[in-house]
């Protein structure tokens, strides 16, 4: 059992009137732009998918935003102080290629079917067997992964500024339910706008400072080359299949169980992102949005990776038994040894901001699938629209209010990135194995969807709990078990989805239009946009950029 998920309570940040007052101004904006959404929600189609019109650049933002959470500032700096450059794998080989093919390949078949959500496309190319067990699954994945969001917040709120765990979360809880109650999803978009830029200026102080502290780069990378090894500092040294490193995987399931399993199952499937591509104004703006995002996830693995890096060596024994922090103690620290008042305020906003948009994400895509693909379909049918709304609205609360039940279950983890990408690996890989074998294979019959789904999500857990953790298997760590039960859960679903084909009838030819590659829809045959002759509006050429920049990234790191 790992030590619990606790911040240390010496990380109490000195913050006085003006860090309160921006705070304060950040909370008003926030319910300000919930407000203002509130007037253009007429429909249910307003509330969940922003009426589909919102530009290419919003929901570009939005779509990283929404991934701003947990995961990537507590997270990803633990990460980083427990594996090192390594981090660097999950942004540019496990999450540019798959932008990339969402916004090229993917995105077309989405948008294009005019579905409301991501398990609403399982019905279509499927059954209703499939569509309810993907519609039940993403609904606990997204309350547990909102509740990652909401606990990481109470903690780092209750260690840097005092306040009791409890409030953080009511509050918190709060300003989320409140402004996308009023404004739906179109709120949320315009806040995670928003909360990115407020992120950002959060996160480049903490790093250029830090960096001051440790003499730059090359006092960074002597002082932990020396201390934790030159494989430490790289993004491949040590990853042949039999050798030692401080992550505990090889080349082989870095890019099979990171690279293309989880990253492609987070990224195509997880409803999430997907909702704020979907809400955009036509095809050409949805196949733009992650395309769009790709380019600034390229840079943001530096303002997380070297907090946790330079926390690493200002802090030698972090993580240990031999020290009183945690690995995802690194980010508060430096806030704590290198802010002063005033920019600390900003990075506390910043915080707030990363956590709240992570939860916002998840809480405004579970109100759209519990309310379009579990309520609509199957308890309360063909009511008027306002009714829907009106239960979105209600189901929103529910969601936020579970939120805060599953936000506990993260206690058991000293790393939040090793208990995302657990239920990652139970949730969205065996999604995305449906999908591309859907999307790709006529042949694949309606009942295979829900038996390789099912298949998928069980084997996943088993190689979890039952062979890593009761030791059938040897996995150095938490992160290498992540990608062999998402290798797992990929090739148990596959294998499981063909051999169920093979014995059962396939769906008609003529109901496969627009939901399987080479076949198309009217709802695909869209003129392009006015201006689209224009380079940044070339979805291919956007996405092939995003893949060559990151590649060049990894050059300097590789060995």
């Amino acid at each position: 059992m790992q030590t619990p998920t606790y911040l240390s309570a010496e990380l109490r940040l000195p913050t006085n009137w003006l860090d309160y007052t921006i705070l304060g101004i950040y909370f008003v904006v926030v319910l300000g732009i919930g407000f203002a959404a509130r007037r253009s929600v007429q429909t249910s189609l307003d509330f969940f998918l922003s009426g589909r019109s919102l530009p290419a650049w919003v929901t570009g933002l939005a779509f990283i935003a929404a991934n701003l959470g947990a995961t990537e500032i507590l997270g990803m700096a633990a990460n980083s102080a427990q594996y090192g450059v390594y981090t660097t794998h999950w942004y540019w080989i496990g999450a540019i290629p798959a932008m990339v093919f969402l916004g090229l390949v993917m995105m077309p078949f989405y948008y294009g079917s005019k579905v409301r959500s991501v398990p609403e496309f399982l019905l279509m190319r499927f059954d209703k067997a499939a569509h309810l067990l993907s519609s039940v699954l993403f609904a606990v994945a997204a309350i547990l992964i909102a509740g990652v969001n909401l606990y990481a917040l109470a903690i780092v709120v209750e260690a840097l500024l005092g306040w009791p765990e409890w409030v953080a979360i009511v509050v918190a809880g709060f300003f989320v339910l409140a402004y996308i109650t009023l404004g739906g999803l179109s709120s949320a978009i315009y806040n995670e706008v928003l909360q990115f830029f407020v992120i950002l200026a959060a996160l480049i102080p903490i790093t250029f400072l830090g960096l001051k502290k440790v003499g730059g780069w090359d006092g960074l990378s002597d002082s932990l080359t020396e201390s934790r090894g030159a494989d430490f500092m790289t993004s491949w040294g040590g990853t042949g299949i039999g050798s030692d490193n401080p992550l505990g995987a090889n080349w082989l399931t870095i890019v099979l169980g990171l690279g293309f399993v989880l990253s492609f199952g987070y990224w195509t499937t997880n409803f999430a992102e997907v909702q704020r591509a979907l809400s955009a104004k036509n095809l050409s703006a949805a196949q733009r949005t992650p395309l769009i995002a790709a380019f600034p996830k390229i840079f943001i693995v530096f303002l997380v990776m070297i907090p946790g890096l330079v926390a690493a060596v200002l802090v030698p024994k972090i993580g240990t038994s031999g020290s009183d922090l945690q690995y995802n103690d690194a980010i508060p620290y430096l806030m704590e040894q290198l802010l002063p008042n005033g920019v600390l305020g900003i990075a506390v906003t910043g915080l707030l901001a990363a956590f709240m948009a992570g939860m916002a994400a998840n809480v405004s895509s579970f109100n759209t699938v519990f309310t379009t693909d579990i309520w609509a379909k199957y308890v309360v049918r063909d009511r008027e629209d306002a009714y829907y709304v009106r239960f979105g609205r209600l189901i929103t609360a529910v969601g936020v209010l579970a939120s805060i039940g599953t936000a506990f279950l993260a206690r058991s983890f000293s790393n939040i990135m090793a208990y995302l990408q657990t239920l990652f690996s139970f949730f969205n890989v065996p999604m995305f194995v449906v999908f591309v074998i859907g999307m790709f294979w006529k042949r694949a019959s309606m009942k295979s969807g829900f038996w390789g789904l099912l298949a998928g999500t069980t084997a996943a857990m088993v190689n979890y709990f039952v062979l890593y953790k009761q030791d059938i298997i040897d996995i150095p760590s938490d992160q290498g078990a992540n990608f062999v039960s998402a290798i797992a859960g990929f090739v148990a679903g596959a294998v499981v989805m063909v051999a169920v084909s093979l014995f059962t009838a396939p769906k008609p030819t003529e109901e496969l239009q627009g939901l399987v590659y080479g076949t198309r829809s009217p709802g695909m045959a869209e003129p392009p946009a006015p201006g689209d002759e224009a380079w940044y509006r070339k979805p291919a050429l956007l996405g092939w950029g995003a893949v060559v920049l990151a590649a060049a990234c990894y050059i300097p790191f590789s060995f």
